[in-house]
């Protein structure tokens, strides 16, 4: 089994971040042929998520659309202030298993990895896990 970690300095409050490349990468240079990679984000303001990956508007309507759900201020109790950050960080969820099949995760065509800021710009960890199949 493999562990890599690696840091993303987020560019805005709320950005969504290809980050496919670099796990693309940590696949291939472990060598694995099968399995399963595990992308985990240990923050509770920042997520990850799988989407398309071919038009940036699909990512800035899904920002628009959570900014309108959630939005930032909204008489929340939480003294930090960035209540609406949590919320957004829990509906997309802090890890995502993708399999690994020939040496190669299997996204679909259009599909990227996302890590979802929403209380940046801050430095964030993303823990990649490689599992080979038995």
């Amino acid at each position: 089994m493999s562990f890599i970690n690696f840091k993303i300095k987020t560019t805005g409050q709320t950005v969504f971040m290809d980050i496919s490349s670099q796990v693309k990468r940590i696949v291939a240079d472990a060598g694995l042929r099968e399995g399963i990679c595990l992308v985990y984000i240990p923050h509770t303001t920042c997520g990850v998520t799988i989407n398309e990956a071919a038009d940036p508007d699909v990512q800035r309507d899904m920002l628009m659309e959570l900014n309108r759900i959630v939005p930032f201020q909204d008489g929340y109790a939480h003294a930090e202030g960035n209540s609406a950050a949590h919320i957004k960080t829990s509906m997309m969820g802090p890890s995502v298993s993708i399999p690994v099949h020939d040496g190669r995760l299997t996204l679909g065509t259009w599909q990227g990895i996302y890590l979802t800021e929403f209380d940046g710009p801050r430095n964030r960890s993303v823990f990649v896990q490689l599992i080979p199949s038995a």
